[in-house]
């Protein structure tokens, strides 16, 4: 989950909805140069962190509070293995993406770990044969996935409240058509991306956000049963042509 403290306790972003958030992206890039299988790239992007369960496991730091996404380091390769399998429930294609992105997060760690090693290389085999099975060549693979990438780093910017201040410039990354792309805000609060690569001249997507009004939690179980009785809000973000 995504955590930010206010006046009076927490808000809590999911991390399935930063997902869904990254679709609604998505779905506004522009047709004329979309990436291979739009559509069942959407889908990936928002069931891409479908294995992000704040209601279940352990999610309180030792102080007490919830714990941010970005706090979290422990990795269980039986979950992951779980998670891509459910992805084929969808299919192929959405599992192909899945899998390429769990292994960009975890590339650095195949270095110190053998199991994470031998995941990332069972990995590359399930991908070399998925893409075979649907006739895809690497290339398109890695065009999706870099639009996956893309729209999830640009959720991540919002859900994360890291737009710049003063109008500055913030680099999303480079997209699947090799441009860098940068959002901006301005004193009026919406937002543009330089240079302009969406459908419509302006839009509007959203989140959903949970309020907790408690700083600390006794355990794990008197957080999930907050989460799922606290009032939830919309956090909207309009973009605009300039």
């Amino acid at each position: 989950m995504i955590v930010h403290p206010t006046q009076t306790g927490w808000e809590i972003i999911y991390h399935r909805a930063h997902a869904l958030l990254a679709a609604q992206i998505g779905g506004q890039w522009r047709k004329v140069d979309s990436p291979p299988r739009l559509y069942e790239t959407i889908a990936a992007i928002s069931h891409h962190d479908d294995l992000e369960r704040e209601w279940e496991g352990h999610h309180l730091t030792q102080a007490g509070a919830p714990m941010d996404f970005t706090l979290e380091s422990s990795t269980s390769y039986p979950k992951l293995r779980k998670h891509l399998e459910g992805s084929l429930y969808r299919g192929r294609w959405v599992a192909l993406l899945n899998s390429m992105h769990i292994c960009r997060l975890m590339a650095q760690q195949q270095e110190t770990s053998a199991e994470a090693a031998e995941f990332l290389e069972e990995q590359k085999q399930a991908q070399a044969q998925w893409r075979q099975e649907l006739g895809i060549s690497e290339e398109d693979a890695d065009q999706a996935y870099d639009f996956m990438q893309w729209c999830d780093r640009l959720s991540l910017i919002l859900c994360q409240k890291k737009l710049p201040a003063d109008e500055r410039l913030l680099e999303i990354s480079k997209a699947h058509d090799g441009q860098r792309y940068d959002i901006k805000q301005f004193q009026d609060g919406t937002v543009t991306v330089v240079p302009w690569c969406f459908e419509n001249p302006e839009f509007v997507v959203n989140v959903e956000a949970s309020a907790l009004d408690e700083i600390k939690f006794e355990d794990n179980d008197s957080l999930v049963a907050a989460l799922k009785q606290a009032p939830r809000h919309l956090l909207e973000w309009k973009f605009v042509k300039v």
